[in-house]
């Protein structure tokens, strides 16, 4: 595999069949593998899980109609990586500056849990995107899966890199590698991820690309 994205893959036969009964459900959703969005350039790739249900595999654009989307694009603005704080639709205009964001399973799982075989299916084209992260690029992780899966795409062992909010791991090419806590509804109402946490990795990404 060494395309980033393909809209028609059906590689997983579970997330294939699941996207195709959401789809008589919501005929409105996107119900597809869900396209990297932002700045093809960029030197900040941000890889989320896998899209939800009613957000990006809704919308079609990567956290946008959910509630870690609110958190993300706001903190993204507020750093300067976003014209807005706020993405309503995947037509509605916003545009990234120096960033990009994916995730490392591109099609809705059920329950929101992918298997570690789909996670693996998927690792090519995650592999493609971070093979255009150019020299000195910063992939920040949101969640032990997607810190896990950039490393298989980057062929690391995970073992060999532990996942802990505001880590920091080189990665092959003078690429980095920071993590966070996911930005869900469940870590940020319970306080394990708080909007001070969530800015401090993004300062560090900041000051770090100037």
């Amino acid at each position: 595999m060494d395309v980033a994205f393909d809209p028609r893959c059906r590689r997983c036969p579970r997330l294939a069949a699941h996207l195709d009964t959401v789809r008589r459900a919501h005929p409105d959703y996107h119900c597809a593998p869900v396209a990297p969005f932002g700045d093809p350039r960029a030197r900040l790739l941000v890889v989320g899980l896998a899209p939800g249900m009613h957000g990006a595999n809704a919308s079609g654009r990567p956290f946008t109609g959910d509630y870690a989307g609110i958190l993300l694009y706001a903190t993204l603005h507020r750093f300067g990586f976003a014209d807005r704080p706020v993405s309503e639709h995947a037509g509605d205009g916003l545009r990234l500056f120096d960033a990009r964001i994916t995730n490392a399973v591109k099609c809705l799982p059920p329950q929101n849990k992918p298997t570690g075989a789909e996670v693996r299916a998927c690792n090519g084209y995650l592999a493609a995107e971070l093979a255009a992260l150019p020299e000195g690029g910063w992939v920040l992780a949101l969640g032990r899966v997607a810190h896990e899966a950039v490393l298989r795409a980057c062929g690391e062992r995970p073992s060999r890199f532990p996942f802990a909010h505001g880590g920091e791991h080189e990665l092959p090419g003078g690429r980095h590698l920071i993590d966070s806590y996911h930005c869900s509804r469940y870590n940020t109402q319970t306080k394990r991820l708080t909007e001070a946490m969530f800015h401090a990795v993004f300062a560090r990404i900041r000051q770090c690309l100037e």
